[in-house]
C-alpha cells in the first residue's frame, strides 16, 4: 500500500469493539485491470480512495525550492454517506519550516462519477479545489491555519500514465487489492504564496490515483512509501513496504519506469531498503526512519534518500480524542546508476509507527459523526 491516510484514523475508530458499525468494502470496484480514463472519476460509495499530489517546486527567479503535498480523500465507510477530506502541506527548506492544514466533512449527496474532476471542500473562509483529468489539473488552496500560505498551480503530463502492477492494480497480499496508477512527472507552473508573498514557481509533481483502500484500516498495519524522480536518466521509482505489526510480517513491492517509458514491476526480492538514521518528533515523541539506502541490482541503482527538513510530521486531530501522527516529506536523492553518479528528488511517507488504541468514547463519537 502506498499511503496511510488521515482519513484512516476515522475509519479505525469504527473497528473499535465499542462500536457496532464496521467499514464496508461491498461497493468497491471488482476488477483486475484499470479502465482509463473513467477510473479517475470518483467511484460510487468507495470505501476509501484518493487523488494525491507530491513534489518539488522551484522559484523561477531566486531558485529557492519548496515541497508540496496536496490530496483529496473520498470515503464511504458505512456504504451510506460520502465524506471528503483535504490535506495540504508546504515545506520551506530555506526557513526549515513545515506547514500544513486539513479538513474533513460529510457530504449532502454522493459524489458523481463524472469527469473532468471538480472536487472542492471549504474550511472557514477558504475553499480548496482540484479540477481536471488525465494529467492536466488545476490545484488551488490557501491554508486557513497559516494565513499567507497557499498555492495556485496547473499541471500537464511530462510522461505517460504508469499502471502499477502492469494492470493498474496492486495486490497487497491478504490486505487489499487496490487500483493504483500514477502520473510520475507532471510539469507544473503557477504560484506559491509564502509569508504573504507570491512566488512564481515551476517543477514536477508526482500524482497518485488509488481506490478500493478501505481494507487498510487494520490498526496493526503500517507502511513506508517512496516516490523517486531521477534527473539523469529521467527515470522514476515507486517503492513500498507494508508492516503487519501483529504478525511481524513484511511485504514489499514497487515499479520502475524507464526513460523510454518501460514499466517494470518490482517484487520484494528486487530491492533492499536499509535505514541509516532516525529522527524523533518533539510533538508526538515518535521515532521515524530519517535516511535510507535503496539498492535495486536489476536496474543498477544504489541510492541514498534524505529529508531536506527533519520535521515534516503531520499531527491530525479529527474528533476529540482521535489523533493520528504520520511523516510525509520532501527528500533529496543521491547515489549511483551502474556506477555513475546520479541525483534526484523524492517524497516519502511513513505511517503507523506505534500501535495507538482509540478510547472507547472517541470511537463512539467517530461512528456517530460518520452517519450524521
Amino acid at each position: 500500500m502506498n499511503k496511510l491516510l488521515p482519513a484512516v484514523a476515522l475509519l479505525l475508530a469504527l473497528l473499535s469493539p465499542s462500536c457496532s458499525l464496521k467499514p464496508t468494502t461491498q461497493h468497491d470496484v471488482q476488477a483486475t485491470h484499470a479502465q482509463l480514463p473513467q477510473e479517475e472519476a470518483p467511484h460510487r460509495r468507495n470505501s476509501l480512495e484518493w487523488w494525491y499530489f507530491t513534489g518539488h517546486l522551484r522559484d523561477s527567479v531566486s531558485g529557492q525550492q519548496y515541497g508540496l503535498e496536496y490530496v483529496f480523500f473520498h470515503f464511504n465507510p458505512t456504504g451510506k454517506k460520502d465524506h471528503l477530506m483535504v490535506n495540504v502541506a508546504l515545506t520551506d527548506p530555506q526557513q526549515r519550516r513545515f506547514r500544513y492544514d486539513y479538513k474533513w466533512s460529510g457530504l449532502p449527496a454522493e459524489l458523481p462519477a463524472t469527469l473532468p474532476l471538480d472536487l472542492s471542500l471549504s474550511k472557514k473562509t477558504q475553499t480548496w479545489t482540484l479540477r481536471g483529468q488525465e494529467g492536466r489539473y488545476q490545484l488551488q488552496a490557501n491554508l486557513t491555519n497559516h494565513p499567507g500560505f497557499g498555492l495556485n498551480l496547473r499541471t500537464e503530463p511530462a510522461k505517460p500514465v504508469l499502471l502499477h502492477g502492469g494492470t493498474g492494480y496492486e495486490n497487497y497480499g491478504n490486505i487489499a487489492s487496490a487500483g493504483y496508477y500514477s502520473y510520475p512527472r507532471l510539469r507544473t507552473r503557477g504560484t506559491l504564496l509564502i509569508d504573504g508573498k507570491p512566488h512564481a514557481v515551476s517543477g514536477e509533481l508526482w500524482y497518485d490515483r488509488q481506490w478500493n483502500c478501505g481494507a487498510v484500516t487494520r490498526k496493526d498495519i503500517g507502511w513506508d512509501w517512496f516516490s523517486i524522480q531521477l534527473d539523469e536518466p529521467r527515470e522514476e521509482l515507486m517503492l513500498y513496504t507494508v508492516h503487519d505489526n501483529a504478525s511481524a510480517r513484511h511485504l514489499g513491492g514497487g515499479s520502475h519506469y524507464s526513460a523510454d517509458n518501460r514499466n517494470t514491476h518490482l517484487a520484494e526480492s528486487d530491492f533492499q531498503l536499509e535505514t541509516l538514521a532516525h529522527w524523533t518528533s518533539s510533538h508526538s515523541k515518535l521515532r521515524y526512519p530519517s535516511k535510507w539506502r535503496v539498492r535495486i541490482p536489476s536496474q543498477g541503482y544504489d541510492l541514498v534518500i534524505e529529508p531536506v527538513v527533519p520535521d515534516q510530521e503531520l499531527n491530525i486531530k479529527l474528533i476529540a480524542g482521535i489523533k493520528m501522527h504520520y511523516w510525509e516529506g520532501m527528500c533529496r536523492v543521491t547515489g549511483t546508476h551502474h556506477g555513475r553518479p546520479v541525483q534526484g528528488q523524492s517524497y516519502v511517507e511513513l505511517t503507523n509507527r506505534q500501535d495507538d488504541k482509540l478510547p472507547a468514547a472517541a470511537a463512539s463519537e467517530a461512528a456517530e459523526a460518520v452517519n450524521k
